[in-house]
C-alpha cells in the first residue's frame, strides 16, 4: 500500500490547466483508449485537491434521528477524457453540467467519480461545495492530458465528500494489463468514514484474468480498511460479480438503460438497511447510481444533512426502503 502524502491546495478559477508535451504519445494514448485496450505500464501519480469553502451549501441538520443518521453515496462514471468513444454523449461542458446538477439535487454525503480530469473536477467539488481527492491515472507510462478542448487538466479518478478529508491513500493495481494502468483512492473523513473508489480493468477474453485480480486486490484492501473503520466504496468495476469482503453489502446499478451491472456500491461497517436507485444520464455512458444506508456511528447525527431531493425526471426506478416520488417500481437491488 502506498502511504505518500498526498499535497492538498486550494482550487481557483483557471487553474490546474495541463502542459502541452509529447503529442505523438497522447495521441497513440488516445487511440488505443479509444479501442478500449487496458492495463500494463508504469505507476501512476497521485494528487489532491481541496475546494475554496469547507462548508457545504444547505448545511448541517443537527437533529438526531431515533435509527441512526444516513449516509448517501452517489456513483458516477463520466466519460470525460476525450478519447473514448462514449466522448461523443459528453457534449462537452453539458456532462460537467450534468454532474453537478445531479450532486446539487441529490446532496449525498460522498460521491465517487471514474474516468474524470482533474480541472473538471475541480469545478464540480467548487460548484457544489465538496472536499476533493483526485489520482491520476497514466497510459503508457505517461500522464494523460484530457482534450477535445485541452486545458482540463490529467485523467483519473476521484472522490467528493461533504466532511473535511483527514488522510488519502491512493496506489496501482499489482495486476495490470495493456497500456492504461488502474488505482486504487481511499479517503478518511472526519465523519469516521472511509470512502473509497477505483475503475479496474475492462473484462474480456483476453483481460479477465487481470480484471480478477484487481478484484480480489480491492476486496482485501477494503477488508483490511474495515477493520478499524466504517468503508463506503463506489466504483466501475467492468464486471458483474461484487468484489467486496464477504461481509459486506453490496448494490449494483443492475436496472441500468445504460452498461447495467458493472457499478457497484459496497459497505462494511457502521452502515446499515443499504437502498439504491439509478439514475438516469444523458451526457455519459454510464447512469448514476445513488445508495443510501443507515449509519450507526453514535457520533454521526450531528453531522446528518438533509435528505436527497428526489425528483420524478431523476429515476423511474427506486429499491425497497427508497421510494422516489411518481414511481412504483422497485430496483433489483441485491444483497452479496
Amino acid at each position: 500500500m502506498d502511504h505518500r502524502k498526498i499535497p492538498s491546495f486550494t482550487v481557483r478559477p483557471g487553474a490546474l490547466r495541463a502542459g502541452g508535451s509529447r503529442a505523438l504519445l497522447r495521441v497513440a494514448v488516445g487511440f488505443a483508449l479509444v479501442l478500449a485496450v487496458t492495463g500494463g505500464g508504469p505507476s501512476g501519480s497521485s494528487v489532491s485537491l481541496a475546494q475554496e469553502s469547507s462548508t457545504s451549501p444547505g448545511g448541517a441538520v443537527i437533529v438526531p434521528t431515533p435509527g441512526g443518521s444516513t449516509y448517501t453515496l452517489m456513483q458516477m462514471n463520466l466519460c470525460l477524457s476525450g478519447f473514448a468513444r462514449c466522448y461523443s454523449k459528453v457534449a462537452y461542458p453539458a456532462g460537467v453540467q450534468e454532474a453537478v446538477a445531479r450532486i446539487r439535487d441529490a446532496r449525498p454525503d460522498a460521491v465517487t467519480l471514474n474516468e474524470t480530469c482533474r480541472g473538471d473536477v475541480a469545478q464540480i467539488a467548487r460548484r457544489t461545495g465538496y472536499h476533493l481527492r483526485f489520482s491520476t491515472v497514466t497510459a503508457a507510462g505517461e500522464s494523460l492530458p484530457c482534450v477535445r478542448p485541452g486545458g482540463r487538466g490529467l485523467f483519473g479518478d476521484a472522490v467528493l465528500t461533504k466532511a473535511a478529508i483527514e488522510s488519502t491513500d491512493s496506489h496501482d493495481f499489482e495486476a495490470q494489463a495493456g497500456i492504461e494502468w488502474r488505482r486504487w483512492l481511499c479517503v478518511t473523513t472526519r465523519v469516521r468514514v472511509d470512502v473509497c473508489t477505483a475503475h479496474l480493468a475492462t473484462r474480456s477474453s483476453t483481460t479477465a484474468a487481470e480484471n480478477d485480480a484487481q478484484c480480489a486486490e480491492l476486496a482485501a484492501l477494503l477488508d483490511r480498511r474495515a477493520a478499524t473503520r466504517t468503508v463506503i466504496f463506489g466504483g466501475d468495476t467492468n464486471r458483474r460479480r461484487a468484489c467486496a469482503p464477504k461481509r459486506a453489502w453490496t448494490r449494483p446499478d443492475g436496472s441500468a438503460d445504460q452498461a447495467p451491472g458493472l457499478q457497484y456500491v459496497y459497505g462494511i461497517g457502521a452502515l446499515r438497511s443499504p437502498a439504491a436507485a439509478v439514475l438516469r444520464a444523458r451526457h455519459t455512458d454510464h447512469d448514476v447510481l445513488l445508495v443510501r444506508a443507515r449509519l450507526t456511528l453514535p457520533s454521526h447525527s450531528r453531522y446528518r444533512r438533509s435528505m436527497p431531493s428526489w425528483t420524478k425526471e431523476a429515476s423511474a426506478r427506486a429499491a425497497p426502503g427508497l421510494q422516489v416520488p411518481g414511481s412504483k417500481t422497485a430496483l433489483g437491488a441485491v444483497m452479496r
